[in-house]
């Protein structure tokens, strides 16, 4: 399994049809990533815990973790089922590989950073769906080595998705109209080639290494994701940008692809 970095955007993205971004997660199966996965790990920009944390349920409740949005967002739900034997697997490579405290929730559901895309992706919502937290008070170097205890998972047929930005800072959106905002496009610009030509040491220590990297995301929480989905993939992983677009000028949707070498 190859492992994947999904810029969620805004939570209307469940629901508005210009978005670019939400017609390239509804062609996931037939034009991304046709192998069926057993099941998924998400690791989402929406989830903060002081120790990295699983969800242990049965069946996913759909969390509303948004504020102001038209009702029809409230109204839909991602029943999909929990997958406890994957949490448990990724309670123990983490501990193995010196993690330590790793908590189980048994109460939790999928917040937005895993059920938008999702749905949009695999919509039968009938695939087995864990979701990992971050921390972020650490660092991406971090987040890449958590990745890296969980590689082993892709040899199992587990799908691991990092979701949160390639850009992120709410307070600098600008109206659809207006035009771009340029620190925005040079970090992304930035992040792209990084990870393209495999500077990957780069894109961990991203704080020293980027411009704008305070601008563009003022908290680290949406781009932890994608340490961990690149931790994941290897060293030796391939770096391919499958999607990328915009919105209110500031947000990139840029979302990668990472094939480890055969």
């Amino acid at each position: 399994m190859d492992t994947f970095f999904i810029s969620h955007g805004a939570p209307t993205l469940a629901i508005d049809e210009s978005l670019p971004a939400r017609h390239f997660l509804k062609s996931w199966e037939e034009k991304i990533f046709q192998e069926r996965p057993k099941s998924i790990l998400v690791i989402s920009g929406h989830w903060e815990t002081s120790d990295p944390t699983v969800n242990i349920v049965d069946r996913n409740d759909t969390i509303y973790d948004f504020y102001g949005f038209p009702k029809p967002m409230y109204q839909l739900k991602y029943p999909a089922p929990g997958a406890p034997e994957l949490a448990k697997k990724v309670k123990k490579l983490l501990t193995k590989a010196g993690f330590k405290r790793v908590k189980e929730d048994k109460a939790r559901g999928l917040d937005h950073g895993a059920w938008v895309p999702l749905m949009l992706m695999y919509p039968a919502a009938n695939i087995p769906v864990c979701q990992l937290s971050i921390q972020t008070d650490k660092d991406g170097s971090y987040h890449y080595n958590m990745g890296k205890a969980l590689a082993p998972l892709r040899e199992e047929g587990v799908l691991i998705i990092g979701s949160g930005s390639a850009t992120h800072n709410l307070r600098a959106l600008r109206d659809e109209n207006g035009s771009d905002a340029p620190y925005a496009h040079e970090f992304d610009t930035w992040l792209k080639e990084s990870l393209l030509n495999g500077r990957y040491e780069d894109v961990n220590h991203y704080e020293k290494k980027a411009p704008y990297a305070k601008m563009a995301h003022p908290r680290p929480d949406h781009f932890y994701p994608l340490h961990v989905a690149l931790g994941a993939a290897g060293e030796t992983a391939k770096a391919e940008l499958v999607h990328h677009s915009w919105s209110y000028g500031a947000l990139s949707y840029a979302s990668y692809r990472f094939t480890t070498a055969r």
